[in-house]
């Protein structure tokens, strides 16, 4: 008599359109439960090299220890991959110089940290991660045409491949990681699904960035982050200035203003408009650096958000990153947003699995507060300056404005309202973390005494930047030793 073997259960597949950060990661944890194919348009290149589908790399990038952290649970040991690329793993506040919109900051012992680098290296170094996986696959040159299925189930996409026009890619989960170009509203739309509400904050931001040659011997003393922000409480429109040292000795360099006060593509408008914000201290560390690339210009910098998570969305799908929403650029929420959210997503996948019925739908509802968090903060912020358009703040904003006000300006003098503000701004906790019982305390003793009247620079900072005087440091000397350093790589 024979047996026959019992039947094995068909291997399950995912799709996810797009191949940035936000697609990879998804690729990584979908992993874990099924064969992945990642459709991108771009062909991705091997290295740290620029690609057509994501001009938003040629402006600052800072990746938040909150967003890191989520990373390094996905991918164990990727800071370290990024530290030994060439990005750095810079303290916060001691690796910070920041003018805030209520005067400069600190610059205390770790707190909270970021990594340091452009966007093509931390998006090579995933990549390299990712694609590496077993089971993952990656269509290059391959555009998504729409969704297959109906608005009750996804049962794939269509796409023109490399090989073949219209080809139907079969899966059983679909995820949209495509960025703020999405076309997953409309696909959907035309599936016959209803109720994807929209909304956009617009600030008319405009940013420019160039890269520069940074002074000989800057980049092993450990050069600081500069920014300088602009103070939304101003009827004024809102310009900003921010130099991040990246890899091979280089500053990157981003401008920022909204209506009214925007930069231009004009190489020589760049260093006189980084010198005319609130300080000139990015302009005057600019000035006679030689400048490695030229000008870069954006001007889709609008906040805006899909609710695909109100909406009753079909089984087999879920959009996440910029596809979601898409943040004003000069909050660095981005790519954080995505880490988290995915973060999310692979906690809610393991414990269900990705068979469950209606895991799709379970997935878009886990991205949705890591989502919320970073749009009230970005949209507060814009819609306050002169010709913004979009949503107003709800009634009853007016007394929590001025508490987070009050919190912000004792973030400059007060150590512990310092670490409360970059465990918010660095999306370790939720906004709510600011009312704590301690928060509260500590921001109802915070006073104006002790606020620094100037950048807080080291005399040896100073010195290889080429600044003309030294002036006060707000610190008595040069920084002490880094205080206990996060896990998560160990690499300044």
């Amino acid at each position: 008599m024979t047996h026959s073997s019992p039947p094995t259960a068909r291997p399950r597949h995912a799709v996810v359109i797009g191949g940035s950060l936000s697609g990879l990661l998804a690729a990584a944890v979908l992993a874990e439960h099924a064969t992945v194919t990642i459709i991108e348009a771009d062909t991705l290149p091997d290295g740290p090299e620029p690609r057509r589908g994501l001009p938003q790399a040629r402006h600052t990038h800072l990746l938040w220890s909150g967003g890191a952290r989520a990373v390094e649970e996905i991918l164990p040991g990727i800071t370290d991959a990024w530290t030994a690329a060439g990005a750095f793993r810079r303290s916060l506040p001691t690796d910070l110089v920041s003018k805030t919109a209520r005067g400069w900051l600190q610059r205390h012992d770790e707190m909270q940290f970021t990594i340091s680098c452009s966007r093509d290296l931390l998006d090579s170094v995933v990549r390299s991660r990712v694609v590496g996986l077993p089971g993952v696959t990656v269509l290059q040159q391959s555009r998504v045409r729409g969704l297959e299925g109906s608005a009750a189930r996804i049962t794939g996409v269509r796409a023109d491949t490399a090989d073949e026009e219209n080809r139907l890619i079969a899966a059983d989960l679909v995820v949209d990681a495509s960025g703020r170009g999405s076309r997953a509203r409309g696909w959907l739309e035309a599936l016959g699904v209803s109720g994807l509400k929209e909304a956009r904050v617009d600030s008319g931001l405009v940013c420019a960035s160039r890269v520069f040659e940074a002074p000989e011997g800057a980049h092993t003393l450990g050069f600081p982050i500069v920014d300088v922000q602009s103070d939304p409480r101003v009827p004024v429109p809102g310009r900003s200035a921010t130099i991040v040292p990246i890899e091979n000795g280089r500053w990157q360099a981003t401008l920022s203003g909204t209506r009214g006060g925007r930069p231009t593509a004009d190489p020589e408008s760049f260093i006189p408009f980084a010198k005319g914000v609130r300080d000139p201290l990015v302009g005057e560390l600019l000035e006679g650096r030689k400048p490695l690339t030229d000008v870069a210009v954006t001007q889709c910098t609008a906040n805006r958000r899909i609710f695909y998570e109100k909406a009753e969305l079909p089984d087999g799908f879920f959009a996440v990153g910029d596809s979601v929403a898409a943040f004003n650029p000069s909050h660095g929420q981005g790519m954080t947003v995505a880490a988290r959210a995915l973060l999310a997503v692979r906690a809610l996948l393991r414990e269900k699995g990705l068979a469950h019925p209606g895991i799709g739908r379970e997935a878009q509802r886990a991205i949705a507060p890591q989502v919320t968090v970073a749009w009230e903060f970005a949209t507060s912020q814009d819609i306050r300056y002169p010709g913004a358009t979009g949503i107003r703040p709800r009634p009853g904003a007016g007394l929590l404005n001025w508490y987070v006000e009050r919190l912000m300006a004792g973030a400059t003098t007060r150590a512990p309202l310092t670490a409360a503000r970059l465990q918010v701004v660095t999306m370790n906790r939720a906004p709510a973390y600011w009312i704590r019982p301690g928060v509260l305390w500590e921001v109802l003793r915070a006073c104006g005494r002790g606020a620094l009247e100037a950048a807080p620079l080291t005399a040896a900072e100073r010195t290889v930047a080429g600044l003309d005087q030294a002036g006060p440091t707000g610190l008595g000397g040069p920084l002490g030793p880094v205080g206990p350093v996060d896990p998560v790589g160990q690499a300044r």
